[in-house]
C-alpha cells in the first residue's frame, strides 16, 4: 500500500482480513492520514465504552483522547496476534479500568441526569436532561425515558468485574461471543458465563425500579424484562436484559 492511500482506500482495506497488514503498515509507518481514519472510525465507540465506566462526560473524553495516543505510540508492538479491532479495544478496556480503580480511590461523584450545570434565560435551573430534549416526545414520555436511561446507566456501572465488561461488550457494543472471548484473553465458556451472571445482577438491581415503573401511568415505563441498556445514540440496535 502507497504513502499517498485515500482515505476510502484506507476504509475498504478494513473490509478485507487479509489485507489488514496493510493499514496496520500504514499506521506503524506514522501516516497521518490512516490515524485519522483511525480516529474517524473508532473515536465514538471507544468514547461509548469508556463513558459506561467513567462517569464524568470531560474525564471519558480526556481519557478517549489519551487511549489514542497510547493507540498510536503502542501500534508499532501490534504483531497482528489480534485483529486491529479487538485490540484496540483490549487498550480501552485496560485504560478505562484503571482509571476506574483510580475514581473508585478517590471517590469521586457521579454526573446524573438530574445534575444542575448552569441557568436558562429566564434564571431557571438547567440540568443536563433538559439537553436531551427530543421534540417529537410528550413531556412526561421525555421524562420517563430520560429517567429509565439514566437509572439503567447507574446500574450497569455498578455490576461487578468481569462481569460489568461482557454486558458492556456484548450486549451494548455488540460483539460476537467469540470477539469477546479474543478480547479479553478468555475461553468461550467463560464469555457466556460471565454475561449470564451479569445480566442477572444487573436485572436484580432494576427489579425495585421496574416494579415502581410499572404502575406508572405510561407507556415508557417497561417491566424488568422489557428495560434497554439505552446508552446507545437514536437509531442504533439495543439488546433486552433478559
Amino acid at each position: 500500500m502507497q504513502a499517498g492511500l485515500a482515505l476510502g482506500n484506507i476504509a475498504s482495506v478494513l473490509s478485507v482480513p487479509t489485507e489488514e497488514a496493510g493499514i496496520v503498515s500504514e499506521l506503524k509507518s506514522g501516516s497521518e492520514e490512516a490515524f485519522a481514519w483511525l480516529i474517524a472510525k473508532y473515536h465514538q465507540p471507544i468514547y461509548s465504552l469508556v463513558a459506561r465506566t467513567i462517569p464524568d462526560p470531560a474525564d471519558a473524553a480526556d481519557l478517549t483522547q489519551e487511549i489514542f495516543i497510547k493507540i498510536y505510540r503502542g501500534i508499532g508492538g501490534f504483531n497482528g496476534d489480534a485483529s486491529l479491532r479487538t485490540w484496540i479495544y483490549r487498550i480501552a478496556l485496560r485504560e478505562a479500568s484503571n482509571q476506574r480503580r483510580w475514581w473508585s480511590r478517590h471517590k469521586r461523584q457521579e454526573v446524573t441526569i438530574e445534575t444542575e450545570f448552569g441557568e436558562t434565560y429566564d434564571g431557571q435551573p438547567l440540568c443536563l436532561k433538559d439537553t436531551l430534549i427530543d421534540g417529537h416526545e410528550s413531556p412526561f414520555d421525555r421524562a420517563a425515558q430520560e429517567e429509565v436511561r439514566a437509572r439503567v446507566e447507574e446500574e450497569l456501572r455498578n455490576v461487578p468485574e468481569p462481569f460489568h465488561t461482557v454486558v458492556v461488550l456484548r450486549d451494548i457494543e455488540g460483539f460476537s461471543y467469540e470477539e469477546v472471548a479474543e478480547i479479553l484473553g478468555v475461553n468461550l465458556g467463560t464469555v457466556k458465563s460471565r454475561l449470564m451472571r451479569g445480566r442477572a445482577h444487573l436485572k436484580a438491581r432494576l427489579a425495585g425500579f421496574a416494579e415502581a415503573a410499572a404502575k406508572r401511568p405510561s407507556s415508557a415505563c417497561q417491566p424488568v424484562e422489557a428495560l434497554t441498556l439505552s446508552a446507545k445514540g437514536p437509531g442504533e440496535p439495543v439488546r433486552t436484559v433478559s
